[in-house]
């Protein structure tokens, strides 16, 4: 199993060129807005779909 099923801070300041401060800020709105849907969140981390679709509208391919 080689592909990621969460983002980390330090994936999601990469792929948006940000601090890695920035990064958690949006994990932590992101983990939010799930966690008020009833989903389990795990802190610093992001489900990668969740990521693409909210950050990306849903592209399925980004590359890091």
């Amino acid at each position: 199993m080689d592909e990621k099923i969460y983002y980390s801070a330090e994936d999601i300041a990469k792929m948006l060129g940000v601090s890695m401060g920035k990064s958690y800020k949006i994990l932590r709105e992101m983990n939010k807005d799930l966690a008020s849907k009833g989903f389990l969140t795990i802190a610093g981390k992001i489900p990668v779909e969740y990521f693409k679709e909210k950050w990306y509208g849903g592209a399925k391919e980004v590359s890091a």
